[in-house]
């Protein structure tokens, strides 16, 4: 059970837009994506919140 469910949060409006799960053990550090933003109508950076 490595793999867990993270919250990601747009980095300009600072909603939380999107769910993803990620492997722990790979990638321990934050996790970027970037995704559209429907409240700011563009891609933006979503970044991983605690």
């Amino acid at each position: 059970m490595a793999r867990e469910l993270i919250i990601l949060e747009c980095t300009e409006c600072k909603r939380r837009n999107y769910t993803s799960m990620k492997e722990k053990r790979n990638t321990p550090e934050r996790l970027e994506k970037k995704k559209y933003c429907k409240f700011e109508r563009k891609h933006t950076i979503h970044k991983e919140t605690r």
